[in-house]
């Protein structure tokens, strides 16, 4: 049991003294440039799975 409280003593510590936050400006603009790339791999998805669905009626339809 020693060791569990260990375990979490340390890591309060750590998470305390060794990490460095970012300031709430930083997060800010760190979620945005999330956002805009969420955004944008959405749209590659979509452009992606709309050309294959043409492409594989175009197909179905010469052969069936």
């Amino acid at each position: 049991m020693n060791k569990v409280k260990a375990y979490f003593i340390d890591t309060y510590n750590e998470l305390v003294h060794k990490v460095t936050w970012p300031k709430w400006s930083e997060l800010q603009s760190s979620a945005v440039v999330v956002m805009v790339a969420s955004l944008i791999f959405a749209v590659v998805v979509l452009v992606m799975d709309f050309t294959f669905k043409e492409v594989l009626q175009l197909v179905y339809g010469i052969f069936y």
